[in-house]
């Protein structure tokens, strides 16, 4: 059922001043390889994120995001380090809440994105990150998002929701 627009939760969802910041930036050229780490990245409209494997557009996962105040959590949950490259996500941003981004459009950069739906982990993470890694992330996967509007955004750009 929709969410009244005019009720107090809309409102309360609706209202998000922070302003995140990109802490990290990853692309995997091909299935089953190591995401590199990068600078910055051009994002294509509708597509993905060229140099990543989803590049050729890949509709609601044109590209995912992880908050970075849930990697400690995961790391505490894991029982190990984690760094981003193991969490097989593209963006990692801090300072703004992820799932209140979902179904709403932001801006990071040049380019602007439509969060789609909760980045669930894979089975991957079990190799990633141990036995009871698929766990440990649970609930605090991120968040896909669609490329709206293309362009470049880079390590340091503000996260904005429109």
């Amino acid at each position: 059922m929709p969410l009244n627009p005019d009720s107090e939760l809309a409102k309360l969802m609706a209202t998000l001043p922070q302003v995140g910041t990109v802490q990290w930036i990853g692309l995997r050229p091909a299935r089953d390889e190591r995401m590199n780490p990068v600078e910055s990245v051009e994002a294509i409209a509708e597509g993905g994120l060229r140099g990543d494997r989803y590049k050729g557009g890949s509709g609601k996962r044109g590209i995912t995001l992880i908050q970075a105040e849930h990697l400690p959590a995961i790391a505490a949950l894991a029982g190990r380090g984690v760094e981003p490259v193991l969490l097989r996500r593209n963006v990692v941003v801090s300072g703004i809440p992820l799932i209140a981004l979902k179904d709403r459009r932001f801006r990071i950069g040049e380019v602007v994105l439509e969060g789609t739906e909760s980045c669930d982990p894979c089975s991957r993470m079990e190799t990633a990150l141990g036995a009871g890694g698929y766990n440990a992330m649970r609930g605090m996967g991120g968040l896909c998002a669609r490329i709206v509007s293309g362009g470049n955004f880079r390590v340091g750009d503000e996260v904005v929701a429109l």
